[in-house]
């Protein structure tokens, strides 16, 4: 079994190498768009677990997940031709709404930062009187 170090190294290369071949080489209109979030292969390297997102947000995810879903063996044969493996993991594609978290925690920080200074206005409006 590989040690950790060299399980990283793999999804690593595995993450660059396709993130390089959705934004170049794949045509379907239904993968415009798409980032490749994080990739985590098992110690066997049966399976990669690959994490995606797209600037739209989840509204797409079905359909993103199902043009993925149909060119995986595409994906997987091209991957294994760029990355010396004896044996190239099966690509399961897993949509990561961490992106879409981290926005709507950013929208709710902001949401805080202006409440105390409208507070603040009002406050002051309040003192005039």
């Amino acid at each position: 079994m590989p040690s950790n170090i060299r399980l990283k190294k793999i999804a690593d290369r595995i993450k660059e190498e396709l993130s390089e071949m959705l934004i170049k080489e794949i045509q379907d209109p239904r993968l415009s768009g798409v980032n490749v979030t994080d990739v985590r292969v098992d110690r066997e390297l049966a399976y990669a677990d690959v994490f995606v997102s797209a600037v739209e947000g989840g509204q797409r995810s079905k359909e993103i997940l199902a043009g993925l879903q149909h060119a995986a063996n595409f994906l997987r044969s091209a991957l294994a031709t760029r990355i010396d493996l004896r044996v190239f993991p099966r690509l399961r594609f897993r949509w990561d709404p961490t992106p879409e978290r981290a926005d709507h925690i950013e929208q709710l920080l902001a949401s805080l930062r202006d409440a105390p200074s409208a507070a603040q206005t009002e406050d002051d409006e309040d003192s005039d009187e």
